[in-house]
């Protein structure tokens, strides 16, 4: 089954309400590794994060929050999902997200994007969070790069613009960086607090998916870029980070140093990440926001 460009674009998502604890904040703060870099001389702020006294949540676990799931997997979305890879991932918190509470997510299909028959499809979702008074807490949007599901406006259908480009990084030496260790376990500890795929767990399936063994989860990775500018840029305090984007651009091991090299000008920045021991770029095209100390 092809894509329906009208189907998609007027999928129903139904609300979903997400409960989650202090718990579930330190339980997923620990799935990046920030317990780690709490022992470390300078982590003391990272306790913030993994200790109940004067809790916060890490801003990026806001991704995780009312995730509409494998939805791409129902016959008549006309999606190959086992050719559907997460290519970029967005978000913007318009409040501090609670270290505990419950939130309401709304998705919709933003746009679907012909790439052509031979390239694929882009589909982006966004998803809106409000917390139990009805107040936008986030703002989430992924990007799915759907390989096997180019081609669709040849047929007459009608196909979204493609957004701008994520900036590339500057030519030049990053003005800082950061270095934070992921541990062999990893996976195991992130997809308590998100997705179960078992290519993050069983290496037989990682192995038919073409990995050696599991690989670390996207969005685990993306938790760790966040960690680092929270703590690189916003001395430990998670209200300072507004924005946070980034592509996709290879996978991680459990177990590997994930660097990110963070560009300032003012309060936007730009990053990259890459896995220290392959020396290979994991997370590119990153920018953030943050406010003034």
């Amino acid at each position: 089954m092809a894509i329906d460009y009208h189907k998609l674009k007027n999928w129903h998502f139904p609300p979903l309400q997400h409960s989650y604890s202090e718990k579930d904040s330190m339980l997923y703060a620990l799935g990046i590794g920030v317990g780690a870099s709490a022992a470390a001389p300078d982590g003391e702020g990272a306790l913030r994060f993994v200790y109940e006294r004067d809790l916060q949540a890490m801003p990026s676990m806001a991704v995780i929050l009312s995730h509409p799931g494998l939805w791409m997997g129902a016959p008549e979305a006309g999606i190959d999902l086992l050719k559907v890879v997460h290519g970029e991932q967005r978000l913007r918190l318009h409040r501090p997200l609670p270290a505990a509470g419950t939130v309401t997510g709304v998705s919709r299909v933003k746009a679907v994007i012909d790439k052509g028959r031979d390239k694929g499809a882009l589909l982006i979702v966004e998803r809106e969070l409000r917390d139990a008074a009805g107040e936008l807490l986030a703002t989430v949007e992924q990007t799915s790069f759907c390989r096997g599901d180019g081609g669709f406006t040849q047929a007459g259908q009608p196909g979204d613009e493609t957004p701008p480009a994520m900036p590339a990084v500057p030519q030049r030496a990053p003005d800082l960086v950061c270095e934070l260790p992921t541990r062999a376990e990893s996976a195991l500890v992130y997809r308590l607090s998100a997705d179960r795929n078992p290519l993050h767990a069983d290496p037989e399936t990682a192995r038919r998916a073409g990995f050696p063994s599991p690989i670390l989860h996207g969005l685990a990775t993306y938790g760790v870029a966040c960690h680092a500018l929270v703590r690189s840029c916003c001395g430990y305090d998670a209200a300072r980070l507004h924005a946070l984007a980034t592509r996709f651009s290879a996978p991680v091991y459990p177990g590997e140093t994930i660097r990110t090299e963070i560009w300032r000008d003012g309060t936007r920045l730009q990053f990259q990440a890459r896995a220290v021991e392959r020396n290979q770029v994991v997370l590119s095209n990153g920018t953030a926001e943050i406010s003034p100390a």
